[in-house]
């Protein structure tokens, strides 16, 4: 029997993860209409809401080629938490575009090293167990519910201009809970993660699973960035709006609960593939569905798939593939792709096009990437049946 980790340690990982969500609790709804209230061009919004993604290209690869290599993870996060915060504070008194850019530059440059490497430490000391690391990543989904709906009530009584206020506020509780995180050593690489970083990468499973990650985080560009300015051009509420991103972390929510029992029943490729799938459906959803709550409900509940289970079976491909001394950088290099390259190309893609065409063409445009992520992983992954479950 595997010894449970220490309580303390575990409980500080599920802090982090609440305040670290509860941030993009209020980035992914309320950025984008902070800045339309600001009446910046769509072009603007674009850059603005993409730039976190954008530091995620380089930056996770950075500072975890520097953990792996330093082993000084603790003292990585402390700087990240403080420097963020700093980062950030200059939101409370600037309200043009540049001063912003700058500002949001640097702190999300500070910001995006800490996912990857609480990640690895994370799925380190629960033993590479899933469904344990399913159930810790939950407090994510809650802080981001807290957030998003809390946000939306605090918005529409106070105005818009309270939206830096909290975003200040949620990051000096991360920024609390990263210098409270343990050190993780990095351990000695073993089974297929004895294997050169090089060598991993050559693998052809490796890198479609990787394009599958980018061509998922590519089609939710938009929805990051403009589904809420999108619902609002259709006379939805700011507190509607929070509730249907809750609907979606809810939905979220279940799937992580549920990903022991997926995972003993059906073979990662099948969860991976069918999650583009949902995905093309989903935003086909809110591309002409806007006009219909219901319908922005059934796909908000196609979250669970399209992030939860795609999120989830991610992380199953990279304990697999980056195991010991490779993790951070495997982590890092997850996250340049998907939520980086991906997520930050989507969302200027999005801003470039949202004002000659309508967010009907351009969530359309989402559900096609989306179908075509599909088709690659299917054509590329192997079809044989891995366990998520790697601890038994």
């Amino acid at each position: 029997m595997k010894a449970e980790p220490p309580a303390g340690g575990v409980a500080v990982i599920g802090g982090f993860y609440f305040c670290y969500f509860a941030f993009n609790g209020l980035f992914s709804p309320y950025w984008g209409l902070y800045l339309a209230a600001l009446a910046l061009p769509a072009w603007q919004i674009g850059i603005l809401t993409s730039l976190t993604q954008v530091n995620r290209i380089y930056a996770p690869a950075i500072w975890g080629w520097l953990a792996d290599r330093s082993g000084r993870r603790r003292t990585i996060l402390r700087l990240a938490g403080v420097a963020g915060l700093l980062g950030f504070l200059p939101l409370l008194a600037v309200d043009t575009f540049w001063p912003m850019f700058i500002a949001v530059l640097f702190a999300s440059f500070f910001w995006s090293a800490a996912l990857p490497l609480v990640e690895s430490l994370a799925i380190a000391r629960l033993s590479g167990d899933s469904g344990r690391y399913a159930r810790l990543r939950v407090w994510g989904s809650i802080g981001f519910i807290a957030a998003s709906l809390g946000a939306g009530y605090w918005i529409e009584a106070s105005g818009v201009h309270v939206f830096s206020l909290a975003v200040v506020g949620t990051m000096a509780g991360l920024a609390v809970y990263c210098w409270r995180l343990p050190e993780s050593p990095a351990r000695p690489a073993a089974n297929e993660g004895a294997a050169g970083f090089g060598a991993i990468l050559r693998r052809r499973e490796v890198w479609i699973f990787f394009a599958g990650c980018f061509l998922m985080s590519l089609a939710h560009g938009p929805y990051y960035s403009f589904y809420s300015i999108h619902l609002s051009e259709h006379g939805v509420g700011q507190s509607t709006i929070g509730w249907l991103w809750a609907v979606g972390v809810l939905a979220e929510v279940g799937l992580f609960m549920a990903m022991p029992w997926l995972n003993a029943r059906l073979s990662p490729k099948t969860l991976f593939v069918g999650d583009f799938a949902i995905a093309a459906g989903r935003f086909l959803l809110i591309a002409f569905g806007a006009h219909s709550l219901p319908l922005l409900v059934i796909a908000q509940l196609g979250h669970a798939f399209t992030f939860a289970c795609h999120h989830a079976v991610a992380m199953g491909y990279l304990h697999r593939h980056f195991a010991g001394a490779h993790a951070a950088k495997g982590q890092a290099l997850y996250i340049a792709a998907s939520f980086g390259i991906g997520g930050s190309l989507g969302g200027v893609i999005a801003g470039f096009l949202w004002r000659d065409f309508s967010g009907v063409t351009v969530f359309a445009l989402a559900a096609a990437v989306s179908a075509i992520g599909g088709l690659v992983c299917q054509a590329g992954l192997p079809g044989k049946t891995i366990s998520m479950n790697v601890a038994r």
